[in-house]
C-alpha cells in the first residue's frame, strides 16, 4: 500500500545550474586516515588563520612543496 503512494511522487530535482561541470580525468580523490587528532586540530586552525578551507590549505601546501622540489631539480617540471 505505501509503496504505491510513493511511486506516484516525482523525485526531487536540483537545477543543473548549481552543479559545477567536472572533467573526470583531471579530478582525483585522496582519503587520509589515521591522522592524529591534535594534528588535525592544528590543520583546521591553520586553515582558518589563513581564511582558507582545509582543502584549499592542503592544496596550497602541496603545490608549494612540489614547486620547491621542481626548482631543486628533484622533480621534473610540470605543465
Amino acid at each position: 500500500m505505501w509503496r504505491n503512494c510513493f511511486e506516484t511522487v516525482p523525485p526531487a530535482r536540483m537545477p543543473l545550474k548549481h552543479i559545477p561541470p567536472r572533467d573526470p580525468p583531471e579530478i582525483g580523490a585522496l582519503n587520509l586516515r589515521d591522522i592524529p587528532k591534535d594534528l588535525l586540530y592544528k590543520l583546521k586552525m591553520a586553515a582558518a588563520a589563513e581564511h582558507r578551507t582545509v582543502k584549499g590549505f592542503i592544496l596550497n601546501l602541496i603545490e608549494t612543496r612540489i614547486e620547491e622540489l621542481e626548482k631543486k631539480g628533484l622533480l621534473p617540471k610540470g605543465k
